[in-house]
């Protein structure tokens, strides 16, 4: 398996854009929390959450491309299958068309990429900007407020339930405390 150390290497060879490498980062620090709550591989999962947007500028102006240079990358390493790959090929597929999402990591990365930015986006609004000074209340509060980045897919999110059979409020702590316990590595 391609170790985190690696995964890095490529991130910081391919992401020049700091704020998307601290929400890989935070996607990383969520996954393996899961992990840990799931009964999953904290390795496995964390690395898959480092990688799963690795290629995003390089594709955001062709989304059906996104997903396909890291698994090339990956390729390379000798890593052409296994969990991270299917993973990282059902990340995208509304565009690519590649897999299905399958088991609990690859549900828990489609629930949790959205809910880091929307986290990040509560911060930002907050007088000192610190995750420390965010609650799980505070954040569905800004939930319910449909105008709030309301670019981000609270459905996504919420698929937590029925699919990974963790409440909402829950989910949210978990990702939530994470992120505040990797609050330098996050830049809040």
């Amino acid at each position: 398996m391609i170790s985190k150390q690696q995964v890095l290497a490529l991130l910081h060879q391919h992401t020049k854009n700091q704020n998307l490498r601290r929400h890989m980062y935070a996607v990383g620090f969520a996954m393996r929390a899961l992990a840990k709550k799931l009964g999953g591989d904290p390795d496995v999962w964390e690395v898959l959450g480092l990688l799963h947007d690795a290629d995003w500028e390089e594709t955001k102006d062709n989304p059906d491309q996104h997903t396909k240079n890291t698994l090339s990358w990956l390729e390379e390493l000798g890593e052409n299958e296994g969990p991270i790959v299917h993973a990282l090929m059902s990340h995208n597929r509304k565009y690519t068309h590649l897999a299905e999402l399958e088991g609990k990591m690859e549900w828990a990365l489609e629930t949790v990429d959205e809910l880091t930015g929307f986290i990040v986006a509560v911060t930002l609004v907050r007088p000192d900007k610190k995750l420390a000074a965010v609650g799980v209340d505070s954040v569905m509060k800004k939930w319910k407020t449909k105008e709030f980045a309301k670019a981000v897919d609270r459905s996504q999110i919420a698929q937590c339930e029925e699919k990974l059979d963790i409440l909402l409020n829950e989910f949210i702590n978990i990702v939530l405390k994470t992120m505040q316990e990797n609050h330098n590595e996050l830049g809040l």
